[in-house]
């Protein structure tokens, strides 16, 4: 754990993280008027469907397109929380309309809402939580990463239960 919160290190596909380029990362927004910034220089179609996400080991949001890897998104390294991202215009500000920890690349725990709260609370209306919460465990049996839905605990893949509590990175 950081002092912070929760640190989340890549988990997914090895070869999404070796295509990651020295220095590419998503655009780092850290004030209503960089997110202004960044959303002007996007296309008009764009706002329509969620954005992808990371919260940095240093407390800032950064975003990409939607399509975009998380890994490619945080640079590589270690993030507070990951996920997608919804904006509509209101009036004459952004507001988050949705937000998820939905990243199978990092599998953050729905605990991490704080450190996008934190995020977010520089300048973006936001919702009280996440408004779609994914819970990743790793099955202890064959060691898959699960989604659990519908508070159904049980490995999808050999069918032994999974842990109540987060487990994906063994080594967090």
């Amino acid at each position: 754990m950081s002092a912070r919160g929760r640190s989340y290190r890549y988990v997914g596909p090895v070869e999404l993280k070796a295509a990651v380029r020295p220095g590419s990362c998503g655009c780092r927004i850290s004030s209503a008027a960089e997110f202004g910034d960044w959303i002007a220089g996007r296309s008009a179609t764009e706002p329509a469907e969620p954005f992808t996400f990371v919260v940095g080991a240093d407390g800032v949001l950064r975003l990409a397109p939607r399509r975009s890897e998380h890994v490619a998104c945080a640079g590589g390294a270690m993030v507070l929380s990951a996920g997608e991202v919804g904006f509509v215009r209101e009036g004459d500000r952004w507001a988050v309309t949705e937000v998820s920890n939905q990243s199978t690349g990092y599998c953050p725990d729905t605990g991490s809402w704080s450190e996008v709260a934190r995020a977010l609370d520089e300048g973006l209306e936001r919702p009280s939580g996440f408004t779609h919460e994914v819970v990743f465990r790793r099955c202890p049996g064959c060691q898959e990463h699960n989604i659990v839905r519908e508070d159904d605990f049980v490995c999808v893949f050999c069918g032994s239960d999974l842990p109540e509590t987060w487990n994906v990175d063994p080594t967090a």
